[in-house]
């Protein structure tokens, strides 16, 4: 059965089972009897947003758009399966990633690069087309309606060149994608969230995810959406912390520039030295090897995103 936290202004949250619970959501709005996807998840979590439409009383046929944030296969690696199941709905993404959505092929082989073959397969099945009659690009400012509520759209650059976030006009909230950063549950401490950034392979650029993330800080009233993992409040307290952890990682590929063939290992332990210095800076309750492994996953990206940044910058 789909775990479903529900928020205000008919917003949800739909946790995918993507590799752990509390690691991947896919974000419902429902408006009436109509609604809107925000994110997929992978092909394995249609069956949970089926199941979460159901609990809300949205018929498939109701739901009017399918809304990416961009196109990483754990944010839309499900989108063409999702689409096929929701007959009137049509996708929305940026410019930049709309054929991929069309014709997966080069964006399959980009994952193939990051994750080998047998992880692909296991994390993300077979990436299925969407026609492009359904597809609509969604470039700075365009916008959208789910019946009299407004989603507009923003170029978000820095976590990936493809990426949107979105204004939703009638709550004031934004949903982020990755370029709000990663903010776990299981670090909570009480009712106070905290945020680390995803600089995962292959388009992380500092300076365009400062301006982001002041954007995302300028726009947001109350609450930025992540999908990894939902809501987050307190925005300028984390948008703060994200610029400095910006800087923390690229001072850190600076540093390893020359390292040689041990840069790649060089670069993970550094960001796993960031992550646990972040831990003490915030009093974090779990143990060293609790935080570690809930970002394992993060830290290897996060070194990966950072090594293709300086071999696109050049000797």
């Amino acid at each position: 059965m789909a775990d479903i936290i529900d928020y205000e202004h008919g917003i949800s949250a739909i946790d995918t089972r993507f590799e752990r619970p509390h690691l991947n959501a896919v974000h419902l709005m429902v408006e009436g009897d109509r609604a809107a996807v925000i994110d997929t998840g992978t092909n394995p979590a249609v069956p949970l947003v089926l199941e979460a439409l159901a609990a809300k009383g949205v018929a498939p046929e109701r739901v009017d758009w399918i809304v990416l944030t961009h196109i990483h296969l754990d944010h839309a690696g499900g989108a063409g399966l999702l689409a096929a199941k929701l007959p009137n709905a049509r996708v929305t993404v940026h410019p930049r990633g709309a054929r991929h959505m069309i014709d997966p092929a080069r964006l399959w082989a980009s994952t193939l690069a990051v994750y080998g073959e047998e992880t692909a397969h296991r994390m993300y099945g077979e990436i299925v087309p969407i026609p492009a009659e359904r597809v609509v690009e969604t470039a700075d400012g365009a916008a959208i309606r789910l019946g009299e509520r407004e989603l507009r759209f923003y170029d978000t650059p820095g976590h990936a060149r493809h990426q949107v976030c979105v204004h939703d006009a009638a709550s004031g909230h934004v949903f982020a994608g990755d370029t709000f950063g990663l903010s776990y549950r299981e670090v909570d401490v009480g009712a106070r969230q905290f945020i680390f950034p995803t600089t995962s392979p292959t388009q992380w650029e500092p300076e365009a995810h400062h301006r982001s993330v002041s954007l995302i800080e300028s726009l947001a009233r109350g609450a930025v959406y992540v999908t990894h993992y939902s809501q987050v409040r307190d925005v300028p307290r984390l948008a703060a912390d994200l610029h400095r952890l910006i800087d923390a990682h690229a001072a850190l590929g600076e540093r390893e520039r020359d390292a040689g063939s041990a840069r790649h290992e060089r670069l993970r332990a550094g960001v796993r030295d960031l992550v646990l210095a972040e831990a003490a800076r915030q009093g974090w309750t779990l143990p060293e090897a609790a935080i570690l492994e809930v970002f394992g996953l993060d830290i290897e990206l996060n070194a990966q995103g950072l090594g293709a940044w300086l071999d696109s910058r050049g000797p």
